[in-house]
């Protein structure tokens, strides 16, 4: 069976999970490729937009989740900046189900949204959405959750060098002179997700086992769960698990 445990009974199962987490170390920034929605449309027959949909609602009961589970902030890979050269028959669905995604979360009035990710290739109606949902939360006192919609991993590694080499040319400082005091921490000041702590855990769903460019600067240290199920098909006793194996692990960042 997909589980490995029959479904009558998976609630007593996950309570099990519970319970030994209660005392786990808990990670502080939990990132998540959610892959496999349109793989889970055509199990179906359906197309593209319905995984994403269905993808979509699986994103709040995630953060449920992480709420539960006293995850601090949370990074969601939508979009990446290989898919913006998608078909507009598919991308135009799957942009209009995010911005109704991020809508939905500015509605629920608890969580935090920052955007991560290329704006400027984005259209110029979804970069006002996502920077409204941004501002409309910024107060918000609760779950941080990243959305990360045009982004790309090299992508965001030479937006933060160039952002490096513009702030060192509003102050005067020459290329030799930038060369002679630049360390990772001036790049990391400039990322996307600055002022904020690595991801503790990336999960990626549908099997697949790559990064694909997601967090590579950020990812150094991460510890990966890699999940066969599709997105959509994510279930709380899957994060749970990833919880688990995260806290078997003993972490070593890079010793």
């Amino acid at each position: 069976m997909r589980w490995g445990v029959r479904p009558l009974l998976l609630p007593l199962y996950e309570r099990r999970l519970r319970r030994w987490l209660r005392d786990a170390k808990t990670p502080r920034h939990v990132a998540v490729i959610l892959d496999g929605n349109r793989r889970w449309a055509a199990t179906f027959g359906e197309p593209a937009a319905h995984g994403h949909r269905a993808g979509a609602d699986r994103v709040l009961d995630l953060l449920v989740w992480c709420e539960q589970a006293r995850v601090e902030v949370v990074t969601l890979w939508m979009l990446s900046t290989d898919n913006l050269r998608r078909p507009e028959a598919e991308l135009a669905p799957l942009i209009a189900i995010i911005e109704d995604l991020v809508d939905r979360l500015a509605r629920a009035g608890r969580w935090r949204v920052r955007v991560v990710g290329a704006l400027d290739l984005l259209p110029e109606r979804t970069r006002a959405c996502l920077l409204g949902v941004q501002e409309a939360t910024a107060a918000t006192d609760g779950l941080h959750v990243n959305v990360a919609v045009g982004y790309g991993g090299r992508r965001e590694i030479a937006d933060a060098v160039r952002s490096l080499l513009a702030a060192h040319a509003e102050r005067g400082t020459t290329i030799e002179e930038l060369a002679g005091v630049l360390d990772v921490e001036h790049i990391a000041e400039h990322l996307y997700t600055r002022g904020q702590p690595d991801p503790d855990l990336v999960i990626r769903t549908s099997g697949e086992q790559r990064l694909s460019g997601f967090l590579l600067w950020q990812s150094v240290h991460s510890e990966f769960y890699f999940c066969e199920a599709f997105w959509p098909d994510f279930r709380r006793v899957d994060f749970l698990r990833a919880l688990r194996a995260y806290a078997e692990r003993e972490r070593r960042f890079g010793s």
